[in-house]
């Protein structure tokens, strides 16, 4: 019970942050590109609505869920896309109330979730503290991008370690979306916390080893930044080739983002 009072209540500090960046751009800033192709601002937004909106229905009405999922078939993506024209269809205003409510009903529903109870999901049912942690490593992702957009400078909070355990919990998606077999041996994460600990993940005697900035981490699983650009350190051929694919989501790559396409902003 206590992680996950922990995780839903970082959940909902990345979200309130995020919340605090956008709420006060002008209908133009909305429509600002980000570096997502084709994505504006609002299509961030809309794209965590409904995120939140089909999580919050896993964790209080499973059954909604389902019939959800079964729509989508196995066009997820073509899914997301059909909701992202709904949500577009408002204006700004109408658009961050929805993002606030649909968040507020999902965040309320994972911690009201029995801990130990594993709700449905879109591959696998999961406890509801791992889906608090994929809601804040979409956020995460999401709001970089808007961030990007703005020229706006993270302050990286020690809530990353959520994104973090996330992305080891799901290394092999990478593989996965570019049909190749994940290697047979386990790998070592050794990341420096924005407060200057260490975090640790996996077998303590692992070869295969990657160490650097936990928030370099972040940015290189959820592909908003090259690996080139990011230092991050792999110890064995086989990490030195993850880092070229690791992704914390399931589905399509995409293209990522290339070396040297941000210029460091100012904190």
């Amino acid at each position: 019970m206590t992680q996950l009072k922990e995780v839903i209540a970082d959940l909902t500090a990345e979200c309130d942050e995020l919340d605090g960046l956008v709420a006060g751009l002008d209908g133009s800033r909305w429509a600002l590109e980000t570096p997502a192709p084709g994505w504006t601002v609002a299509h961030q937004i809309g794209h965590l609505s409904f995120v939140f909106r089909i999580a919050g229905l896993a964790a209080s009405d499973p059954e909604a869920f389902k019939a959800v999922a079964a729509g989508a078939g196995s066009d997820f993506d073509g899914a997301v896309n059909a909701a992202l024209a709904d949500y577009l269809r408002h204006p700004p205003a109408e658009l961050l109330g929805r993002w606030r409510e649909e968040r507020t009903a999902c965040i309320e529903a994972l911690a009201a979730a029995p801990p130990d109870r594993p709700v449905p999901w879109l591959v696998r049912p999961l406890p509801p503290a791992v889906l608090a942690c994929a809601g804040l490593m979409e956020t995460f992702a999401h709001g970089q991008d808007i961030r990007d957009a703005l020229g706006v400078a993270r302050t990286a909070d020690d809530r990353l370690r959520h994104v973090c355990g996330f992305a080891v919990l799901t290394w092999e998606f990478g593989y996965q979306s570019r049909g190749l077999t994940p290697p047979g041996t386990a790998f070592r994460y050794e990341l420096t916390a924005p407060s200057g600990g260490l975090w640790t993940f996996g077998p303590e005697d692992a070869q295969q080893r990657i160490t650097g900035p936990a928030l370099d981490f972040c940015l290189l699983v959820t592909r908003r930044r090259h690996r080139d650009d990011l230092a991050l350190t792999a110890v064995g051929a086989d990490a030195d080739a993850w880092l070229d694919i690791a992704q914390a989501y399931r589905g399509p790559a995409g293209p990522g983002r290339r070396p040297g396409q941000f210029a460091p902003v100012p904190a």
